[in-house]
């Protein structure tokens, strides 16, 4: 089971990088394995959010919807907090690619789950997966056409999580409320706010791909090219020993080569 608390961390890293390719064998060889000892909570966990991470940070939405869990032999009734990685992800996936009915089962699962984890007396992570709660909840109202309330759950999902200390189980969450109530600013066209969002949120997780990258978007609308440019070359610096083809990774070197008057290699 220690091995797959590493894998976790390794993937979680090889994402950061954009190397896609070194994150998918890692999920790959988790397939492989037919048992485990011991089966601990850890295991669960690792099963849970490897594929979570790489579909949700690629904001792979379609993949997203339809995740299944690694077939690992794993009582997953045992595992609550672990579980509702897994929703969240398929609710996540389903609102973001327009379907709202998904999403609303989703939702009511991580409401069962974290009635089990409230019932238990388990606050942590009964917290964790009301942060989840809250956070697709924001995304069905905003799709909904309800962005008052969208924006405020969203802003008391991160509340919650600025608030809550990091498990050690987990290099950090599978999306982080703070980069996603950046993403929620720019879906209203609300680059100000959305820059602000993500520059909070990487000082809470330093370094995110998605993070520097979504920064450089939100400068970017704002017409501040020198500071899409900062953003966009930090993402350059940290995916340019890797294998990163994300098309992120692509225009950030369109960007700066523009900016600078040549071509980033």
């Amino acid at each position: 089971d220690e091995e797959l608390h590493g894998m976790d961390y390794l993937v979680y890293a090889y994402l950061q990088k954009g190397d896609n390719q070194k994150a998918r064998e890692q999920y790959d060889y988790l397939r492989s394995f037919k048992k485990i000892f011991p089966m601990s909570f850890k295991v669960a966990y690792t099963a849970a959010a490897i594929p979570a991470r790489i579909a949700l940070e690629n904001r792979n939405w379609a993949e997203a919807a339809q995740l299944q869990l690694p077939a690992l032999g794993l009582d997953w009734k045992s595992f609550p907090w672990q579980n509702a990685i897994s929703h969240f992800t398929r609710g996540m996936g389903a609102i973001r690619s327009g379907d709202t009915k998904s999403a609303e089962k989703e939702l009511a699962i991580l409401n069962t789950l974290h009635q089990e984890l409230v019932d238990a007396k388990d606050a942590y992570k009964a917290n964790q997966v009301q942060i989840q709660i809250n956070t697709v909840q924001a995304w069905i109202h905003y799709a909904n056409g309800k962005s008052a309330e969208a924006l405020a759950l969203m802003q008391e999902a991160v509340r919650m999580e600025y608030n809550t200390a990091k498990h050690p189980v987990t290099p950090g969450e599978v999306l982080p409320a703070g980069e996603l109530l950046a993403d929620l600013y720019l879906e209203m066209n609300k680059p100000a706010q959305a820059l602000e969002a993500y520059e909070s949120d990487l000082q809470q997780h330093p370094n995110r791909f998605n993070g520097l990258y979504g920064a450089a978007r939100a400068a970017k609308a704002l017409g501040d090219k020198p500071q899409a440019a900062r953003y966009y070359t930090a993402l350059l610096a940290q995916t340019g020993s890797t294998n990163a083809v994300r098309p992120e990774v692509v225009e950030a070197r369109a960007f700066v080569g523009n900016s600078s008057g040549m071509q980033i290699p």
